[in-house]
């Protein structure tokens, strides 16, 4: 007998197994209720780690981005400490992203062979090992510290994609949303809480405190998430027998087996490709912010530094709160049968888009800088719900093969994170509102592009070509999560 199938049985001839509030009720197996004890559940537990993954992970990604103001800037009394033109600052300040780039699809193919646990947990603690000696290497010569980023961008360019494994195994249909888009939200939280926690401790502790401290907090991360958290909730030993039976029911059985993906399936469904498309739009209007508010803000706006450092964040948490609130109203759409998942993806995703297309496009011709601020806020922090829609969307269409999907579209939403930046510099030659218009109005017409390929092409069900005809057939126990989309 299989082990995890005999730990499976074990618990199920245990004297409690069944005596709390999991039973079958008019067809439907129910969770365990545990009030606001969500730390019983250990979906949940899951997902909070990896929130706190992913908050970790964009600190040790934007780091520098701070750091390089005090490790270049001067004073009356002190020369700066790296005399570094801009081009090569340009040059530093993106070398990350060339390797984050390289691994986006490896990333997911690879969890998908050995589990996102291990991918997820490892990619996350070399970038903070490397983070740790990056002090040393940059009083070396600048040239390492560009080779170590790549290095980092490597490393990290795993997460995302490797992350779906864990919900392909961990989520329940009808809980996708708010699972995987509370986890996601840490790169937000991370974003917004490393630009003044970063400049605080350059300037107060000098600027290796921002590289040691958090390379020291992504090691404790890493330490835990390898001690609570299992690829499989099967292996996991502190999980309920009314939790794993709610997920396995919910899921279905399925053996850990190598899985062979269907490549010429893939790159030729039009749901995948919407995915993608969406995915680069987003990406596209969110790096062109990130990169480029602060210095917007000063040119048009006439904020001092510290001000637009300030406001520049504001988006980024407003896009934090809405991104799980967002998740979780998605789930209850699905769940109470109001709408179907391909109707709640197209719905949070297109009309996201089409908000952001309007603010972004009400932002390049307002004369105010409070009407500026507010349409920013808006444009950013509505990308929140557009990320409840694509971002779980490979979940839907192909469970098992979902590590690879966000690998491929976030492959190609990488780019963005090049070409925005470098096409903003060639357009803001002055720094005029004239030229800034330029820009806005090309990240609301790449909203607009997002808007009607996802709108025409998205899908919220299954394919063909992924389904698994070894699984039995989950309808048998009426589950709502797939009874959702039947009236489709």
């Amino acid at each position: 007998m299989d082990v995890k199938q005999e730990n499976i049985d074990v618990k199920k001839e245990s004297p409690h197994y069944g005596s709390v509030n999991n039973e079958f009720k008019n067809g439907t197996e129910k969770d365990e209720e545990v009030g606001w004890c969500f730390w019983r559940k250990r979906r949940y537990v899951v997902s909070i780690l990896a929130f706190f993954g992913f908050f970790t992970s964009y600190i040790l990604r934007v780091n520098l981005s701070v750091a390089i103001v005090a490790m270049t800037s001067s004073t009356a009394e002190v020369k700066p400490e790296f005399e570094w033109d801009s081009k090569l600052q340009g040059l530093v300040l993106s070398s990350f992203f060339y390797g984050y780039i390289s691994t986006q699809l490896l990333g997911g193919w690879l969890s998908a062979r050995i589990g996102g646990k291990r991918v997820f947990g490892g990619g996350i603690a070399v970038t903070a090992l490397l983070t740790l000696i990056t002090p040393p290497l940059v009083r070396v010569n600048v040239y390492l510290l560009i080779v170590l980023r790549i290095i980092e961008g490597i490393f990290e360019g795993v997460t995302y994609p490797c992350i779906h494994s864990i919900w392909a195994n961990w989520a329940p249909p009808l809980e996708r949303s708010k699972l995987a888009t509370l986890a996601f939200s840490g790169s937000f939280v991370g974003t917004v809480f490393a630009m003044p926690a970063c400049a605080i401790m350059a300037e107060r502790l000098g600027w290796p405190s921002v590289f040691y401290v958090f390379g020291i907090i992504g090691l404790i991360w890493y330490a835990l998430w390898c001690y609570i958290v299992t690829d499989r909730p099967e292996d996991d030993s502190r999980i309920s027998e009314s939790e794993l039976r709610y997920i396995k029911k919910t899921l279905g059985e399925s053996k850990q087996e190598k899985i062979s993906h269907p490549w010429k399936d893939i790159l030729t469904s039009p749901p995948v490709w919407a995915i993608v498309a969406a995915h680069f739009s987003e990406n596209w209007g969110y790096y062109t912010m990130l990169t480029q508010l602060p210095k917007y803000m000063s040119d048009v706006l006439n904020f001092k530094l510290e001000k637009s450092g300030f406001f520049s964040a504001v988006p980024y948490l407003v896009m934090a709160i809405v991104l799980p609130i967002s998740g979780h109203l998605a789930d209850y759409l699905r769940s109470k049968k109001i709408l179907t998942t391909t109707q709640v993806r197209k719905l949070y995703t297109c009309a996201a888009f089409m908000s952001q297309t309007i603010f972004m496009t009400i932002t390049a011709f307002t004369g105010t800088a409070t009407g500026a601020v507010i349409c920013l806020t808006m444009a950013v922090g509505l990308g929140g719900f557009a990320w409840s829609g694509f971002s779980v969307n490979h979940l839907d269409i192909a469970p098992q093969h979902a590590s690879v999907l966000m690998g491929l579209g976030n492959t190609v939403a990488t780019l963005p994170g090049i070409l925005s930046p470098i096409i903003s510099g060639y357009i803001v030659q002055n720094g005029t509102a004239a030229e800034w218009r330029i820009v806005l109005i090309i990240a609301g017409s790449v909203y607009l592009f997002g808007t009607i390929v996802y709108g025409l092409c998205a899908s919220g069900e299954r394919q063909k070509w992924a389904e698994d005809p070894k699984k039995k057939d989950l309808r048998a126990y009426s589950n709502p999560a797939l009874d959702v989309d039947s009236h489709l």
